[in-house]
């Protein structure tokens, strides 16, 4: 079975039918990888020059609430979206020359520790981006 037939099953598990329109956004979210929602559309109306962009947004609030894609600020601007199944993992932004990597969620895994065990806090990492400086910028600083 494919992704999109995996999507298609879900969908109607939970009474909702797959559009030409939602399956266009979910195929350009897998595609692109981490990307607002403008993007999301750009990639769109290259096949559909017709779908709104309002469409676009409403399809991903929609697949959001579902739990097949999810999205992170990775800055001030626009969130991004990408597929919930490739979501266990954590952003670093570096702050000088905006390169996004991203690192398993395990990194994580004393500080989410300490909060579950001091606050009884169940921290959602997938949903973080940590701004800082990168390595090669942090060199090139040095120098």
């Amino acid at each position: 079975m494919t992704d999109a037939d995996d999507w298609q099953s879900e969908l109607r598990a939970r009474g909702y039918r797959m559009t030409q329109q939602r399956q266009m956004v979910l195929d350009a979210v897998r595609s692109l990888g981490h990307s607002t929602p403008d993007e999301i559309a750009g990639s769109v109306k290259l096949t559909a020059p017709t779908v709104n962009v309002s469409t676009v947004y409403r399809t991903l609030d929609l697949l959001e609430e579902l739990g097949l894609v999810t999205h992170t600020h990775l800055g001030h601007g626009a969130p991004t979206y990408h597929a919930a199944d490739d979501s266990d993992h954590l952003h670093l932004v570096c702050r000088e020359c905006g390169e996004v990597q991203q690192v398993g969620s395990e990194v994580a895994a004393s500080m989410t520790g300490s909060l579950r065990a001091s606050h009884g806090f169940e921290v959602d990492v997938t949903h973080v981006a940590v701004q800082g400086r990168c390595a090669k910028c942090a060199s090139a600083k040095e120098k």
